[in-house]
This record gives structure tokens, C-alpha cells and sequence, in this order.
């Protein structure tokens, strides 16, 4: 996790009982889901992504694309959902992306998605709950 306080915090016990291993793993460990295991890989109605562990909108629907990659992409999340940190695990330097909220890890930032942004925002679709509109 980062260092800084969050709105909403918890204790390790209280995030053990409310996500799954899976998700426990990926938003509070940095852990990665399998490519392509998400249903929400292929969500495409319109409504919104929000964070699995506090609730906050995310994402919007109509950010959403096809980058091939196995992971839901975005390519601009919502104002001030989301806080960027950096991630020098595994020999890389990447831009980790976690919820402002309760700095839950999503997934990271990548300087390769579609205009208008450029931005990839590669999102672990556990980490997200799908609120259609």
C-alpha cells in the first residue's frame, strides 16, 4: 500500500472478510489477475466502474476499450478517483493507479492508449464492481 491516509480505511481482518482471496490478493497485496479471467473484460453498457472496496466510481463506461491486452483498459478515469504511485517491483518501473478513496490497488498506467489521453489505464477487473446505468 501507499503511505498515505485514506478516507476509508479498514483493517487487514475487515478487508479479509469483505473481499474474496482473489481480490484481497490483487487490491491489498498488488497482485495481478490472470489475463482475460474478468468477466468484465467484456462489459459494454453504459453505467460506470467503480472500486470493489469502498464504493467510489471510477471509470466511466464510454472510456472503456479493446487494448488486447486480457485486462479492462480505460483510456481517462474519473476526476480525483483515482492516485497514481510509482512501482519498481519485478525489475520494471511502472505507474501503479489506486483508488483515492481507500488506496486499493486497481492496476497500472501505461503511455499507450487512444487519443484523447494516449493513456492506458490497464485495470484488474476484480478490483472493480460494474454499476450499469
Amino acid at each position: 500500500m501507499t503511505e498515505n491516509s485514506f478516507p476509508v480505511t479498514r483493517t487487514d481482518a475487515e478487508w479479509r472478510a469483505m473481499l474474496t482471496p482473489e481480490q484481497y490478493q490483487v487490491m491489498r497485496g498488488h497482485g495481478t489477475e490472470r489475463p482475460g479471467s474478468c468477466t468484465l473484460l467484456h462489459e459494454k453498457r453504459a453505467g460506470a466502474f467503480a472500486c470493489a472496496g469502498c464504493g467510489q466510481p471510477l471509470f466511466v463506461a464510454n472510456r472503456k476499450f479493446e487494448s488486447g491486452t486480457g485486462w479492462p483498459s480505460f483510456d481517462t478515469p474519473l476526476e480525483g478517483a483515482t492516485e497514481e504511485t510509482v512501482d519498481r517491483s519485478h525489475g520494471m518501473v511502472r505507474t501503479e493507479v489506486h483508488c483515492s478513496q481507500c488506496g486499493s490497488h486497481l492496476g497500472h498506467v501505461f503511455p499507450d492508449g487512444p487519443p484523447p489521453s494516449g493513456l492506458r489505464y490497464c485495470i484488474n477487473g476484480v478490483a472493480l464492481n460494474f454499476e450499469p446505468e
